[in-house]
């Protein structure tokens, strides 16, 4: 049993569960020893976290997307919608942290019980709020394709390395995992598996999940 697993399946609220593709990956992680032990919880990684700390320069550093997986849960969501009503708490829980900004990646529960993998934006930094991936293995394909950080939309029409100072190495490893396990192709764009990027207060969105946090944020 991969212990990453088993944290975060501690934290999930009714109807949710881990999807077959994330477990894979969390399997994956472990297995290459790609995670730390920080108070008894595990946080896992794409990459080697040493090798990221001594190859990390100002210019370039190798490793691809950069996300941490962790059992989080529900428990400080409460400051992010400003209150805590658990009928909207109770939807959302949190598995990772997508920006060093403190941005989420977080399974939905949305208004047909469908489980879906949505981003909350930190709102100091970046303000995307939106559905990431309906299909787990989009997901994960997003997270192949190399951008620094998956929380800044205003990258996604763009490939990896387009306009930034820091270029970021590809994480071949991890692509050719993803490939072969899941027979799929990576794409060379976040806008091609991210439909509707939208951003908080955005009333005229047409994502699900933005639409949904409008109405019961605050």
């Amino acid at each position: 049993m991969s212990k990453l697993k088993k944290q975060i399946e501690r934290t999930l609220l009714p109807g949710m569960h881990i999807p077959e593709p994330l477990f894979l990956l969390f399997k994956w992680i472990e297995e290459n020893g790609y995670f730390i032990d920080r108070n008894k919880r595990r946080c896992g990684f794409l990459q080697p976290a040493d090798k990221l700390k001594t190859e990390w320069t100002e210019t370039h550093r190798p490793g691809g997307t950069y996300i941490e997986f962790f059992a989080e849960g529900n428990v400080d969501l409460k400051h992010w919608f400003g209150h805590k009503r658990p009928e909207v708490l109770n939807r959302v829980c949190v598995f990772a942290n997508t920006g060093a900004e403190g941005s989420m990646a977080a399974f939905w529960i949305d208004d047909h019980g469908k489980q879906r993998i949505v981003h909350l934006g930190s709102g100091s930094g970046s303000l995307l709020v939106c559905v990431l991936a309906d299909d787990p293995v989009d997901f994960l394909r997003l997270l192949a394709i190399g951008y620094d950080e998956i929380c800044w939309n205003d990258q996604y029409s763009q490939p990896p390395n387009s306009g930034t100072e820091l270029f970021v190495h590809p994480n071949v490893e991890y692509q050719d995992w993803v490939k072969q396990t899941f027979s799929v192709s990576i794409p060379r764009t976040a806008s091609e598996i991210v439909k509707h990027p939208s951003e908080m207060g955005d009333a005229e969105s047409l994502d699900d999940f933005c639409q949904w946090v409008e109405k019961n944020h605050g």
